[in-house]
C-alpha cells in the first residue's frame, strides 16, 4: 500500500504531461491548416496580375524544379514547401496550376536532403568518422537526384505522375466533376475570420491585405511545422530511437517501413534521416544499412501535404488533394525504379561514397558541396532562367 502510495505522485505529472503535448500538437495541427487555408485567401485577394506571373515562371519545368530545391533548401523541410504548394494548387484563383506545380514537387524532394548533410559536418574533426557520416547523409543527396532525373523527363513527355494522382484522387474526391470539401471547412474558416477582420481594420487597400495575409500565413505553416515536429519528436523520443535501433538490423522492407512510419510520427524526414549520420560517422551503420531507412522517410514525408490538402475546398481543391498525391507517387516511383536491381541500387550509394572520399580529403569541398548546390547554383539558374 506505502508503495502504491509513493509511486502514484510520480507517475501522474508524466501522463498529465503527455496529454498537455497531445492538446498542444491538435493545436498546432489547427493553426497549420488555417495558415494552409489563409495562404489560399491571400492569393485570391492579390488578383490576377501576380498570379499570371507565376503562371508564366513556373510554366517553365526547369526553373519550377530550380525554385523547390531553393525555397526548400532555405527553410529546410520540405513539409513547409510542399504544403505551400498544395495551399496554391488549391486556392480558388487556381494560383499555381497543377501542371507547373509538379517539378516544383521535384526539387522539394532534392531540397529537402541539405538538413542531414549539414548534420555531418559536425563530424569534420575525425577524418574516417567525417567519411562514414558524410556517405550517409549524401546518399539521400544522390538517390533524390537520380530519381528526378528518372521521372522528370517521363513526367514531360507522358504526364503519369499527374495522370496517376488525379485518378487517385478522383476516388478520394469524388467522381464526374463532383467538388470536393473539405470535412473540417467550417473550423478552419472560423480561425481565419478573425485575422482577415484585424487585416481590414489595419488597412482599407486589398493589395496590402492581401500580401500581410500571405505572410501571416506562411509564418504559422513554418512555426507550427517547427513545433509539431519538437512536440512529436518530444512525445514519441524513445519509440523513435528504439524502432530505428531495430529496424537496422531487420531485412530492408522492414527498414523502409520503419523509416516511413518514424517520419509520418514526427512530421519531418530531416529528423529520421538525420539520425542515422552519427550512427554512420560512429561505424555503428554501414551505408547500405541506412539506405532503406532513408528512402522510407521519404515516403513519410508526404503525408504533411496530404493533411494540408484535407484543409482546402472549392472548385480546385481537389487539384490540391492531387499535387499532394503526386508528391507520395514520386517518391514511390523512385523507389521501385532504383532499390530492386542492384546495379541501378548502387549507383546513388557508389556517388554516395566517391563524394565522400572528397570531403574527407578537403574538408572545405564539403561546405562547399552544400554551399553551392542547394542555395548557390539554385539561384543562379533561378535567375538565369527567368
Amino acid at each position: 500500500m506505502g508503495d502504491h502510495a509513493t509511486r502514484l505522485p510520480l507517475e501522474q505529472p508524466d501522463r498529465r504531461s503527455t496529454y498537455g503535448r497531445a492538446l498542444l500538437l491538435a493545436a498546432l495541427l489547427y493553426v497549420f491548416l488555417v495558415g494552409v487555408n489563409g495562404l489560399g485567401a491571400g492569393l485570391r485577394l492579390l488578383g490576377g496580375g501576380l498570379l499570371d506571373d507565376i503562371f508564366r515562371a513556373t510554366a517553365n519545368p526547369f526553373l519550377g524544379l530550380v525554385i523547390g530545391v531553393l525555397g526548400t533548401s532555405l527553410v529546410q523541410s520540405s513539409s513547409v514547401t510542399t504544403s505551400v504548394i498544395v495551399a496554391m494548387v488549391a486556392a480558388p484563383e487556381n494560383a499555381l496550376p497543377l501542371t507547373n506545380a509538379v517539378p516544383m514537387i521535384m526539387g522539394a524532394n532534392i531540397g529537402t536532403t541539405v538538413t542531414n548533410t549539414m548534420v555531418s559536418l559536425a563530424h569534420m574533426r575525425d577524418r574516417d568518422e567525417f567519411r562514414r557520416a558524410f556517405a550517409v547523409a549524401t546518399c539521400h543527396d544522390w538517390f533524390n537526384f537520380l530519381t528526378v532525373v528518372l521521372l522528370l523527363p517521363l513526367e514531360l513527355a507522358l504526364g503519369f505522375l499527374q495522370h496517376s494522382a488525379e485518378w487517385l484522387a478522383a476516388l478520394a474526391t469524388g467522381w464526374g466533376g463532383v467538388s470536393y470539401h473539405s470535412p473540417i471547412e467550417g473550423a478552419i474558416r472560423a480561425g481565419i475570420g478573425p485575422i482577415k477582420r484585424a487585416l481590414a481594420a489595419l488597412t482599407p487597400l486589398a493589395q496590402i491585405q492581401a500580401v500581410l495575409l500571405i505572410a501571416a500565413s506562411a509564418a504559422m505553416i513554418y512555426v507550427a511545422l517547427i513545433f509539431i515536429v519538437k512536440t512529436m519528436r518530444s512525445l514519441v523520443k524513445r519509440q523513435v530511437e528504439s524502432a530505428i535501433s531495430r529496424a537496422l538490423d531487420s531485412n530492408p522492407m522492414i527498414s523502409m517501413a520503419v523509416g516511413m512510419v518514424v517520419t509520418i510520427m514526427v512530421q519531418s524526414s530531416s529528423i529520421t534521416t538525420s539520425l542515422l549520420v552519427p550512427l554512420g560517422g560512429a561505424g555503428v551503420i554501414t551505408l547500405a544499412q541506412a539506405f532503406p531507412t532513408t528512402i522510407g522517410a521519404n515516403a513519410g514525408t508526404t503525408v504533411t501535404a496530404l493533411i494540408a490538402a484535407a484543409s482546402v475546398s472549392g472548385p480546385h481543391a481537389a487539384a490540391g488533394v492531387t499535387i499532394a498525391l503526386v508528391h507520395f507517387l514520386f517518391n514511390v516511383a523512385g523507389t521501385v525504379l532504383i532499390y530492386p536491381l542492384k546495379p541501378i541500387r548502387n549507383i546513388p550509394l557508389s556517388l554516395a561514397r566517391r563524394l565522400a572520399d572528397v570531403a574527407a580529403r578537403s574538408r572545405w569541398a564539403a561546405v562547399a558541396y552544400v554551399g553551392f548546390f542547394f542555395y548557390l547554383l539554385p539561384a543562379i539558374l533561378a535567375w538565369l532562367s527567368r
